[in-house]
């Protein structure tokens, strides 16, 4: 798995001020990426970042890195509860949750929306893209905003300046292990 493929896709959750990130990677060897993942695991658990593979398609994996703590503190939410609840989540809790995730990705013809509230997205978005069909936002950008504008640039300006910063401290040799923050 390439770094540079993290480093511009998950800076912002590898900096610690983002619940997740969720990519697609190019693989050969299914056992040879699940061993990939498994080998980074043990490196990133100590700075409370966690790997998964959700999905395996054709030569392609959809990873999700993501932050443990951030992820409860974020599913412990009342509004993000109810979204899951409505969403058919039996439970709200962290590892319950997550592997309902995974089997609606790969056994559900539509993508789970309920995913951005995996992400760190503000619920109130999260539900205004469920209810809007993706239509009508006030504002683009990492997601869909559909709630607090101001709040959301502030977030993906932030979210793009730990991307640049990231790429230049990469190219100029730091690896993925050393820019993880530990939390």
């Amino acid at each position: 798995m390439s770094e540079e493929l993290m480093i511009r896709e998950a800076s912002p959750t590898l900096a610690g001020i983002k619940t997740g990130s969720l990519f697609n990677c190019a693989f050969d060897s299914r056992e040879e990426m699940l061993e990939d993942v498994r080998s980074l695991n043990r490196s990133l658990l100590e700075k409370g970042l966690c790997m998964l593979p959700l999905r395996f398609t054709e030569g392609r994996a959809l990873l999700y890195l993501f932050r443990a703590a951030f992820l409860r503190r974020d599913l412990a939410d009342a509004e993000s509860r109810r979204l899951l609840r409505e969403a058919g989540y039996r439970r709200a809790e962290f590892p319950y949750c997550l592997t309902e995730l995974c089997k609606r990705l790969n056994s559900c013809s539509e993508f789970p929306h309920e995913i951005g509230l995996f992400l760190g997205y503000p619920p109130e978005d999260v539900r205004g893209f469920i209810e809007n069909g993706a239509r009508g936002s006030l504002l683009t950008g990492c997601w869909k905003v559909y709630g607090d504008v101001d709040a959301a640039r502030k977030r993906f300006a932030e979210f793009k300046r730990c991307t640049e910063d990231y790429s230049r401290q990469h190219a100029c040799g730091r690896s993925v292990l050393q820019l993880a923050v530990r939390i």
